[in-house]
């Protein structure tokens, strides 16, 4: 029984060093992956940092060096789209603004949603 004892102790402290060398070692990985220079740099100054608004009153779109421009609000677009002569052109600029605001209303649903967490 001694014998098995010694063997089972033998097994545990091999596999207790092998554990705590990969605790170390994951240590070290993490210690390096927390200090990335990405870390420290800013982002490019048109990244979007927040979008307001609504497409009934207009949205205004936010960028990190702090400028911001405003799109027309959804009537105004839809009278802008009517100015086209022709019937196709009209259709296909509905057509854009509708996916722009729907684009703008899921990014500001995301971006709301990224800086809760």
């Amino acid at each position: 029984m001694q014998m098995r004892l010694k063997a089972c102790l033998r097994h545990y402290g091999a596999g207790v060093a092998v554990a705590g060398a990969a605790l170390v070692a994951a240590g070290i990985g993490t210690a390096v992956a927390v200090e990335p220079e990405a870390a420290t740099t800013a982002p490019p100054d048109d990244t979007i940092v927040s979008i307001i608004g609504d497409r009934a009153n207009g949205f205004g779109i936010e960028y990190y060096d702090g400028s911001a421009i405003y799109p027309p609000t959804g009537s105004e677009a839809r009278a802008e789209c009517g100015e086209y002569d022709q019937r196709l052109a009209r259709v296909r600029c509905r057509t854009d603004v509708r996916t722009w605001y729907r684009d703008l209303t899921d990014f500001k649903v995301a971006l709301d949603w990224a800086h809760a967490s």
